[in-house]
């Protein structure tokens, strides 16, 4: 075997996901066609339950030096914002990081841990054995051949590795396109975050690194299933002139593009010895920048499952609960960017309407915000147990209980977490214990001795300290046929 796993594409997933499999000692091979990363940031927005997965590999304090924070979250460019304060997080806020940034942190965390990654390398296809696969790519020097134990393609919305898996793509083409740039400006408005709507279009500017300001936005002739071909700077500064009045004194353009609301999700995220993630799985309009949030969440949660199955920790069955856990959740996020663009598409005055009673709606009832918060921060992703007796927490995320917890999850293990220290010493190869004290336990939790959290954070099992034991055996048992039911997003 050449090695034990070969990623295509080396955007935030791959690199995160190559991070994950050699924390567990997992060897990687990751490839890409491009020379260089992007030099544009398609993402720019980490929501709060991505930055509690940074935080619990370690890896968020670069992120929170280089980002700027903002205590709130939009729904379709609402003037009413999303307070994520009562979410229950130790991070309740958005971290605004170009992802050029991003690619960059995660690159260099991926290089430390040993990830070979080649450029300029590119998957073309496989074949698929009893006990191998064996990958077909792509370099410089010709075609290849490297024999893995898996393949995943991490490889964008135009996925080679799922065109040669033969795994359907469902869903519906692109009815609005809208368009973004790059630009330079002389005389930026006086308050930025700005953010327009009105029968003549919708636009949104923010700040980028570098003096550079993005704009966001669509007019009435978005609306449509006709490609517009390039966006030319004349017609971008059309756009922003005839919605705002300005054009802000905008020039040297960086980059300029349009997108679409294309929703596609994939029939399977693992088929055999092929497994999808991010945009190759899923792929939806970029509103509110959910994109890359939901791919290194998908990352995280095959992570720790693929290297659990190559070093013997489990069953191959456990990599079936990736599917069953995930793509429900891909199309909760589907549900919920397609509701956004209905409401950010329609010019007309009913959609105006509609706007300002879904604005008040967020502003004057409170449980109606904080569920449109907890979908859109992915705070509220819940993975429900099959055992009836399970339980009520069991398959919720876990917060940092004890202000440890994501410290304890940095090494990409199991935590045994007991609150009176009545455990006593448990070994497993693949679990750490660590103690928390009772009096730093959410109400919620009361009457739970001991709990353990899956390594992306989730509840496996909670009861009594007496129970621990035989939790413990079970996680490479018992808990595969709970982590393959079927899994709701919190709606």
């Amino acid at each position: 075997m050449d090695t034990q796993v070969v990623i295509a594409g080396a955007g935030p997933v791959g690199l995160f996901l190559a991070g994950e499999l050699r924390l567990a000692g997992v060897s990687v091979l990751v490839v890409d066609p491009l020379a260089e990363p992007s030099p544009h940031s398609k993402g720019l927005i980490v929501h709060p339950r991505t930055v509690e997965v940074l935080a619990s590999r370690g890896l968020l304090e670069p992120f929170l030096s280089e980002g700027i924070t903002m205590p709130s979250g939009h729904f379709a460019a609402l003037p009413s914002r999303l307070d994520y304060g009562p979410l229950g997080t130790d991070f309740p806020f958005v971290l605004s990081v170009p992802q050029t940034r991003t690619e960059k942190l995660l690159g260099d965390n991926a290089s430390r841990l040993g990830v070979e990654l080649r450029r300029r390398h590119r998957v073309t296809g496989f074949d698929e054995r009893e006990r191998e696969i064996a990958v077909t790519i792509e370099g410089p020097d010709g075609s290849y051949e490297v024999r893995a134990d898996y393949l995943v393609g991490c490889d964008g919305a135009n996925s080679t590795v799922r065109a040669a898996a033969g795994i359907d793509y469902v869903g519906t083409t692109s009815t609005v396109i809208d368009w973004l740039g790059d630009v330079s400006l002389d005389n930026p408005p006086d308050t930025v975050p700005y953010a327009t709507f009105s029968g003549k279009g919708a636009v949104m500017l923010v700040r980028m690194p570098g003096g550079v300001f993005r704009f966001v936005g669509g007019t009435p002739r978005s609306v449509t299933t006709d490609w517009l071909g390039e966006l030319t700077f004349e017609e971008f500064r059309a756009n922003i002139i005839s919605v705002t009045g300005s054009d802000f004194g905008m020039h040297s353009p960086t980059w300029l593009s349009r997108y679409g609301n294309a929703s596609r999700i994939a029939s399977s995220y693992a088929q055999g010895r092929v497994l999808l993630a991010g945009d190759a799985a899923h792929q939806h309009m970029p509103t509110g920048g959910v994109g890359l949030n939901l791919g290194v969440q998908d990352a995280m949660n095959l992570g720790w499952k693929l290297a659990a199955v190559l070093n013997g920790w489990a069953p191959d069955g456990l990599l079936a609960g990736y599917h069953d856990e995930r793509h429900q959740v891909g199309e909760a996020v589907l549900e919920i960017t397609q509701a956004q663009t209905a409401l950010m598409s329609n010019y007309s005055p009913d959609g105006l309407r509609l706007r300002d009673v879904i604005s008040s709606m967020i502003e004057t009832m409170p449980e109606f915000s904080f569920t449109l918060a907890e979908r859109i921060s992915g705070l509220g992703v819940h993975y429900p147990p099959a055992d009836p007796d399970a339980h009520p927490l069991t398959g919720r995320r876990v917060p940092n209980l004890g202000g440890t917890l994501f410290d304890s999850l940095n090494s990409g293990r199991y935590v045994l977490l007991e609150f009176n220290g009545s455990v006593g010493e448990v070994t497993h190869p693949w679990l750490i214990t660590r103690s928390v004290a009772r009096g730093e336990l959410p109400p919620e939790w009361a009457g739970v001795d001991a709990a353990l959290v899956r390594p992306d954070g989730y509840l496996a099992w909670a009861g009594a300290a007496g129970d621990a034991r035989a939790a413990v055996a079970a996680t490479s048992t018992a808990t595969v046929a709970r982590q393959t039911e079927p899994v709701t997003a919190v709606r």
